[in-house]
């Protein structure tokens, strides 16, 4: 369709065109004639979805309203759709609003579109549509597979063909980490971004996941992850199996040696510090089992796990104790019952009184589970005098004994020394068995 105006009329037009032409791009245009304002937004589309372009007039006196593609080719003249290109379809037509939708919007679609308002002089509002294109899923890739504790490792992660540029940021666990990251824009004005982050792990690091999170204005909860896997050396636990209590002469020991790691130990040996392993000492395995125990056994026994990674040991210390001794109760007087149970009682009390507290010797190492580590004189003294209270008490009850049963003794002179007047009286009394001297007859020849 063609407009005939006035020579004037053409150099206004002309003169609109070029200082439109120096507008900010991306800005929403409102341009005002004769109190009839045209105004348009600019439109940013995921490719693939739909954009919706709107030219809208306030105050219309009739005048057309058509719209124009990047290329000033008319895409709407009022109601009426000149270009061949069906996924343009009205919205909506009135006097006061053109509304076009672009279905399927590609990166070809990216431009500024023209709302043109046929007024003397005509009115243009420009319409800039900014295309989205969502970047594909990031790779991480590892400089390293597995890596060995104590060590740095490198990883990479890349996000491709988007715009505009993505962005990229790293979390471990919840750690966030700081990533150097490089920007490369390829000849279909499309962006690779990708990101790079070392770590230092260590055992701890061992399936933690790492995360790289692409954010971009054409997507969310777009991120790869990764579990670290770290290789460590070995852990190593003795564990007393038997006995439960104090090691005593006469006993059997049986220690089991627990060892983790990554890899897992593939070599558990058991060894004694400073000395052999008592030669008919069984190994089986991770179990070290020693049969009548004796003294000659003390020491400090070993056991060393390895793997690929390096080595680790611990340490059992084996004191061996006094075996039990039981005093009997020697037989004694009845009375004396009380004192001698004490002093048995004290006797084996100190028998069973562990080694370590009577005189210095090398730490048991299974402290806290009954062997003492200290000499606890307040027991000893208390004990000693109850004992010393007891044996008190029973030679008391064995003085007032024999107080009860202490007797009186007579002699023939006594027998009849009441009646008597002398003690040739009471002789005679005493054989005769005369209770009275005047029954007494004498006879002389």
């Amino acid at each position: 369709m063609a407009i005939t105006g006035s020579g004037s009329l053409a150099v206004s037009l002309s003169v609109f065109v070029i200082s439109l032409a120096f507008l900010p791009k991306g800005a929403a245009e409102t341009v005002t004639v004769d109190g009839q304002n045209l105004a348009t937004d600019n439109v940013s589309v995921i490719e693939g979805e739909m954009a919706t372009i709107s030219c809208r007039v306030m105050d219309n006196d009739d005048s057309v309203i058509q719209l124009l593609n990047p290329n000033r080719q008319t895409i709407y003249f009022r109601d009426v759709r000149p270009l061949k290109d069906s996924r343009f379809q009205l919205v909506n037509f009135s006097d006061n609003e053109l509304r076009v939708s672009l279905s399927n919007v590609s990166l070809s679609d990216e431009g500024r579109y023209v709302c043109q308002l046929y007024t003397d002089p005509p009115q243009e509002a420009y319409a800039d549509i900014t295309v989205l294109v969502p970047p594909g899923s990031p790779i991480i890739e590892s400089r390293e597979d597995v890596v060995s504790e104590g060590n740095e490792t490198e990883l990479t992660c890349t996000a491709m063909g988007s715009k505009p540029a993505a962005s990229i940021r790293w979390m471990k666990g919840e750690e966030e980490l700081t990533g150097e990251t490089t920007v490369e824009e390829t000849y279909d004005r499309m962006f690779t971004v990708s990101s790079r982050v070392k770590i230092s792990v260590t055992k701890e690091d061992d399936g933690v996941p790492v995360d790289c999170i692409i954010d971009h204005p054409a997507v969310k909860d777009l991120l790869a992850q990764r579990h670290l896997e770290v290789l460590y050396k070995p852990e190593v636990k003795i564990v007393v199996t038997y006995p439960e209590g104090l090691t005593r002469e006469g006993d059997n020991l049986d220690l089991t040696c627990i060892a983790g790691g990554k890899p897992h130990p593939h070599q558990i040996n058991w060894l004694r510090v400073d000395d052999d392993v008592p030669s008919h000492a069984v190994v089986t395995g991770s179990d070290l089992y020693i049969e009548n125990l004796n003294m000659s056994y003390n020491g400090t026994y070993r056991c060393v796990a390895s793997n690929t990674v390096g080595e680790a040991y611990d340490d059992y210390i084996l004191y061996v104790y006094d075996a039990p001794t039981t005093i009997p109760t020697p037989t004694t007087n009845p009375v004396n019952t009380q004192g001698t149970t004490w002093t048995s009682n004290l006797l084996l009390f100190l028998s069973d009184t562990p080694r370590s507290t009577r005189e210095p010797s090398c730490a048991d190492s299974r402290a806290g589970e009954g062997a003492p580590q200290k000499i606890d004189h307040a027991v000893v003294g208390g004990v000693v005098a109850v004992v010393m209270f007891a044996i008190l008490c029973a030679l008391i009850v064995l003085g007032r004994y024999f107080a009860r049963h202490k007797g009186t003794y007579f002699t023939h002179e006594a027998k009849g020394a009441d009646d008597a007047a002398d003690a040739d009286t009471a002789i005679i009394n005493a054989e005769g068995g005369h209770n009275n001297t005047d029954e007494k007859k004498e006879y002389y020849i």
